[in-house]
């Protein structure tokens, strides 16, 4: 009998939660098959089987078990069966879609559906879906009045029962709660502020427009904004060093490489993964990594190493619509750059006005370390930078560089 038990997953962390079962109590499994999903506060990790065998569950879904707890159990000395085929689920055969084509008594009827004279009426005149109408009268049935309140309340969910107030308790998850607990530390350990700016989108999205179909032939990889951003941000680090420092007890610890966090959203929550020496790596480079880094987070295989450090952040809230937000810090980091929704607005240029895609630009702050001249400084070069492409290959006007100036 091998006992398997909960594996360390890191430094910190002292307890998981086991999230589902991949293989049921009593299934013969092979060796290193996934036998289950395991959540800790940063990541979920698979158990996998050690030895082929007899699985014996030991823990339960949605049990919280300490590092070195036992989590099931396998037997290995028993016989492999003739045809150790794994248990097939039977497929939930599919109901065919409500119609919503005029509804008359009689197929009312056939769909268990009972209603008055009057009510089929106005039911086939006005083409009134009754799928989601709970009847008043007598026997459930519905009548006039029934139809003519749903029809005063369009829009309503379609398989929600008007009126409704149902209520649903779920368990907080280990990742949930770590996201909470991080983000009121972040609130009351530190000053932050947010400074705003915004940039003109023209020149990134021209050259993108240009460039994306030969990029993606020669790399491989699509050209999106966050590598632009990315570029941007660590030049404008390198400058203003406090912007890419920690607080670390009475001590200020600078960085001279930028290790760039990028905030995914993921199915079980917000996570941050990590871009190691971004200011050494060429757009492309970047391009891959964010790709690779994103398709891991939405599908829960982010490792704990791949979510530590960083000494920056990045978020775009303008993939989900927003203009204008105040990103929180990501602590221990000083400073986080929010990006918003590109928007076409009036732009007076030259004295003249222009519609211009305008994006605003948010950096929170630790005014602990930051003061108004880095944040604002450091926002101010962003910007310069996203305006002029050409300045992120060496970091200045190239036509400076030529003078010498």
């Amino acid at each position: 009998m091998i006992e398997l038990i909960v594996p360390p997953v890191g430094e910190s962390i002292n307890e998981v939660t086991l999230i589902k079962w991949t293989k049921p109590d009593g299934a013969w499994v092979e060796r290193d098959d996934v036998l289950c999903e395991l959540e800790s506060e940063k990541a979920t990790f698979e158990l996998n089987a050690e030895k082929a065998g007899i699985l014996i569950h030991v823990a339960k879904e949605g049990d919280d078990l300490k590092i070195g707890e036992l989590a099931c159990k396998i037997d290995d000395t028993a016989a492999r069966p003739a045809t150790a085929v794994e248990p097939v689920a039977v497929p939930i055969k599919e109901e065919a879609p409500v119609s919503k084509a005029p509804t008359t008594e009689a197929s009312a009827n056939q769909n268990s559906i009972k209603t008055t004279p009057i009510a089929s009426q106005i039911i086939a005149d006005k083409h009134v879906d009754i799928s989601n109408v709970k009847g008043s009268g007598s026997l459930g049935r519905i009548t006039k009045n029934d139809v003519l309140s749903a029809m005063e309340k369009p829009g309503t969910i379609p398989g929600k029962v008007l009126n409704s107030r149902d209520e649903k308790r779920d368990k907080m998850s280990n990742l949930r709660k770590t996201i909470s607990r991080r983000l009121v530390e972040a609130k009351n350990s530190t000053a932050m502020l947010t400074t705003f700016n915004e940039v003109d989108m023209s020149a990134i999205m021209d050259l993108r427009s240009k460039y994306k179909d030969v990029f993606k032939e020669k790399h491989g990889v699509g050209l999106g904004f966050m590598s632009f951003f990315t570029k941007a941000c660590c030049i404008a680090l390198q400058e203003w060093k406090s912007v890419n420092a920690y607080i670390d007890g009475d001590e200020i610890l600078y960085h001279d490489y930028c290790d760039i966090s990028i905030a995914v959203s993921a199915p079980k929550g917000l996570v941050v993964p990590v871009i190691r020496n971004a200011e050494s790596m060429s757009m492309a480079e970047i391009e891959s990594k964010v790709v690779e880094l994103a398709t891991k987070a939405k599908e829960n295989k982010l490792t704990i190493e791949e979510m530590t450090g960083g000494t920056f952040t990045i978020t775009n809230g303008g993939i989900f619509g927003s203009m204008m937000s105040t990103p929180i810090i990501n602590v221990p980091q000083s400073a986080i750059l929010g990006m918003h929704k590109i928007q076409d607005r009036p732009m007076a240029i030259n004295g003249q006005v222009v519609i211009r895609p305008m994006m605003y630009l948010a950096l929170s702050y630790d005014h602990r370390i930051i003061d108004g001249r880095e944040s604002v400084g450091f926002l101010v070069r962003v910007k310069e930078l996203l305006e002029n492409p050409s300045f992120l290959l060496i970091g200045k006007d190239p036509s400076k560089l030529l003078l010498e100036l």
